[in-house]
Order: C-alpha cells, then structure tokens, then sequence
C-alpha cells in the first residue's frame, strides 16, 4: 500500500517528490501535520539520533529497523529508509527487505560501497565492482514480496569515476532490477540531465547541508530531469541547534 503510493508519488511530472528526513516517530508526526508527502530515515540519522555516533558504519540491521519501526507505527506516510550496504551478505540483504517490508516501508536505497561504508559526502570512499553491486540489487528484488515496494540504487562513484561512470553504473542497476538511482555528491545539475537522459528512470537528488552537492532549488532540478529531492537530515539539525541554545 505504502510502496504503490510512494511511486504515484514519484511519477508525478508536476514537481519532484520532496523527501524530508525525520529521525524519530515524533518528528514524523510533525511533518505529517505540516504536509509533508513522503518522510525518509537516515543511517546517518540513526547513528547520530539514537546512538550519537557518526556514520561510519556503526550501526546494525535490527538498529535501523527498530528506528523504522517506530516511525511507520505512529505516520502512515511512504518512508524511504537508507540501508546501506545491505548488512551483509547476499542473504542479509533478502532479509533485510523482508523485515523492511513486514514494518511497512515503502522504499529502501542501497549503495555501492564496500560493506565498511563511509559518509557519502566524506573522502576516502571505496566502491565494489557493477557486477558485485548488481548482485546486491537482484538479492534486493528477490526478497520484495510487494511488487511494488521501490528499490532505489544509489552510487557513490561520482568522486572516483566522474559522471561516466556514475552513468555506466547506473545503466548496469537498472538493468539489474533497480527502480530507480540515487546519485551521490554531484556538483552540477549538468550531471544529472546527463544521468536522466542515458537511463531514463526515477532520478533521486541529495540535498543535504554541508555536503558537496550545492542546495539547488525544486525548479532547477526539475528541469534537470531530477524526480525525487530528498532533505535527509535538514529538520534534526535544526532542531540540534535549537537545544544547544536552550
């Protein structure tokens, strides 16, 4: 249900689907109240909100899905969750959607970085091959028991590869099953026209504070071809800065 209202969400042409970030139940509560149409969990958020550690890969399957758990339970909004690398091996990453699903997300997004992941925005990441990934992605789609449960890839090759292999990977993930491509640390809208025009997919833009893609506005990606923006972490930085000055 979930799943099938995120994409009629995600194929509307009028606009990009804005995403917002909501770490805890309550948070997601508040976006609903405030007309937000889709709510997303971050690992970052997790590791920061519930353990206060940064996102280096500390965090486990059972963390995230507790998280997930709690946010579904109290907002019926369509929740993207970032599951990093998958948690594991092939297997891990069938179980980790079955447990998605039985808490009723509706989206996951799962990269291509080798298992001990870093911070999409940091330096020093380290990518697994297109094959090893598009293993990742098949696992992915033969643990959805709801078709319609959406299944983004996201690439991390951008620092290493440039737009041509973001484009060479992303073309081999939607091949592979994915629904969609999430593109992390661009710095033009250049780079996604370019992406949207080789795949001509569901594209996902990453606007997040401090990172090194710049804040574009909804209409300059929009005619970048851009279908979803997602604000994973604006609202609980905010409200970190609102209790410091309490």
């Amino acid at each position: 249900m979930r799943g099938r209202l995120f994409r009629q969400l995600v194929e509307n042409d009028k606009e990009p689907l804005s995403i917002f970030g909501t770490v805890n139940a309550y948070s997601s509560v508040l976006a609903k109240k405030n007309g937000v149409k889709s709510i997303y969990l971050s690992g970052s958020g997790v590791a920061a909100a519930s353990f206060g550690l940064p996102d280096l890969g500390f965090t486990k399957l059972e963390d995230v899905v507790e998280d997930a758990r709690r946010i579904t339970s109290a907002c019926d909004l369509p929740l993207l969750v970032d599951v990093d690398t998958g948690f594991g091996s092939l297997n891990s990453i069938q179980r980790t959607v079955k447990m998605m699903e039985k808490e009723n997300v509706a989206a996951i997004h799962i990269e291509d970085q080798v298992d001990l992941k870093r911070c999409g925005h940091r330096p020093n990441k380290k990518l697994i091959s297109s094959k090893e990934m598009c293993e990742r992605i098949k696992s992915a789609i033969e643990g959805r028991t709801d078709p319609n449960f959406f299944i983004i890839a996201r690439t991390d090759a951008f620092a290493s590869e440039g737009i041509e292999g973001c484009i060479q990977r992303s073309k081999e993930y939607i091949n592979a099953g994915a629904d969609g491509i999430f593109l992390e640390a661009i710095t033009s809208l250049q780079d996604y026209k370019e992406l949207k025009e080789a795949i001509q997919k569901p594209i996902l833009a990453n606007i997040t504070e401090f990172g090194k893609t710049p804040l574009f506005k909804d209409h300059e990606l929009m005619d970048a071809g851009v279908d979803m923006m997602l604000f994973p972490l604006s609202a609980f930085r905010a409200s970190s800065k609102a209790t410091e000055k309490v």
